[in-house]
């Protein structure tokens, strides 16, 4: 396969952004080789620089959940762009975003649109510290929830231990007020609630974990969460740019039937434009500023152009028959793999859920970093 102008613009991008890229994943330092660019693409397929034609499993990590280029997203988007790109003032598009967010997610009654998952996750943890006066915040290991500071921590030597920062430049007393506890384990959780009794102010969690891999709430997980949170002060927080919109219309917790405190969402409600939102009850977001003192602020919060890339995606979601579609096409291609690896004799297993799947070379079932970090990578080729 000819990557010849890939190679040649990887090399020039190395000489003007750091690494040659705009997001570390995009390098492809895990997995070798250097990256492709990308020219174009429409529905399913993408084609590099150099004319290849691929079939797309990644759709620019999650937001491209209709596929690549669809007509009702792409006229939306031209039509939002004729009558303007940005006014810095509010728009009928926002009012008609909110509308299908807050009908769609059970734990939204207002939300507030910013401009990625990183800023809704950091606004989140903002929001939970001023309601509840705490500062400490609990995530759990392979969690990733955006590089605000807080986020990038990673487990310490123990349950208990404070957190180490997992990136240069994070402030250590910063960094310490992160807890880690383990996913699917509710234990770890209660101790590190019990040994920091009225401190911390919110748990961080994706409902469906995607960082590590696909990974999902063991029965009891989520409800665990949920009565600890409320036994303990401190809020709930559903990270679900990822889930949010691609496993159901509602999210994870709409298929869970647990109600978290706050919600983060990201990706798909942008329809490919860059997009993000963090919502709860009115009581809680009556904290955010004009109306309470959590400031928060963006001058392409709420941009006409991704509300209106937005506002078609949810509409085409919202059609009859989508998810279930979704969910066949994610079954039959986790099925159609696991049966080649059984004929080679390969040991595999495919966590999924619906329109999200990950192999992972492993005998053992993936619950958690600890098991999903087991997995064979060399066997990925």
């Amino acid at each position: 396969m000819a990557r010849a102008r890939s190679a040649q613009l990887f090399s020039d991008a190395k000489n003007l952004i750091p690494g040659g890229v705009n997001s570390p994943a995009r390098a492809w330092g895990s997995v070798g080789g250097d990256p492709i660019f990308i020219k174009k693409a429409a529905g399913s397929r993408i084609w590099d620089v150099d004319g290849n034609e691929l079939i797309d499993y990644v759709c620019s990590w999650g937001p491209m959940v209709l596929g690549h280029a669809h007509p009702a997203v792409i006229d939306a988007a031209i039509d939002a762009t004729r009558s303007g790109t940005s006014f810095g003032a509010p728009t009928e598009l926002e009012v008609e975003m909110a509308r299908r967010v807050v009908d769609a997610v059970p734990s939204i009654e207002v939300v507030r649109f910013v401009s990625s998952g990183t800023e809704a996750t950091m606004s989140a943890l903002r929001l939970a510290r001023a309601k509840t006066g705490r500062y400490k915040i609990l995530k759990f290991n392979g969690g990733y929830h955006g590089h605000e500071d807080a986020l990038l921590v990673e487990a310490g030597s123990g349950l208990a231990n404070q957190g180490i920062a997992s990136s240069a430049g994070v402030h250590p007393e910063y960094a310490a007020s992160t807890l880690v506890a383990e996913f699917n384990d509710v234990g770890s959780v209660r101790l590190l609630l019990e040994a920091n009794t009225g401190e911390v102010a919110a748990v961080i969690v994706e409902p469906i974990a995607g960082n590590m891999g696909v990974v999902t709430p063991e029965p009891g997980f989520l409800e665990g969460l949920r009565e600890l949170t409320t036994e303990h002060g401190a809020l709930l927080i559903f990270d679900e740019v990822i889930s949010g919109f691609r496993v159901a219309l509602g999210g994870a917790q709409s298929i869970y039937g647990i109600t978290p405190d706050i919600t983060c969402l990201g990706k798909i409600i942008g329809g490919g434009f860059p997009v993000g939102a963090y919502g709860a009850s009115e009581e809680i977001m009556s904290e955010v500023a004009p109306l309470g003192p959590m400031y928060q602020a963006g001058t392409l919060s709420g941009n006409p152009v991704a509300m209106a890339a937005g506002i078609a995606t949810i509409d085409e979601l919202s059609k009859p028959g989508v998810y279930e579609g979704l969910e066949a096409s994610t079954d039959k291609l986790a099925d159609e793999l696991l049966g080649v690896f059984d004929a080679a004799g390969i040991r595999a297993v495919v966590n999924r859920a619906c329109g999200l799947l990950t192999v992972f070379f492993t005998e053992n079932p993936v619950i958690d970093m600890g098991s999903a970090s087991a997995t064979d990578r060399e066997s990925f080729g």
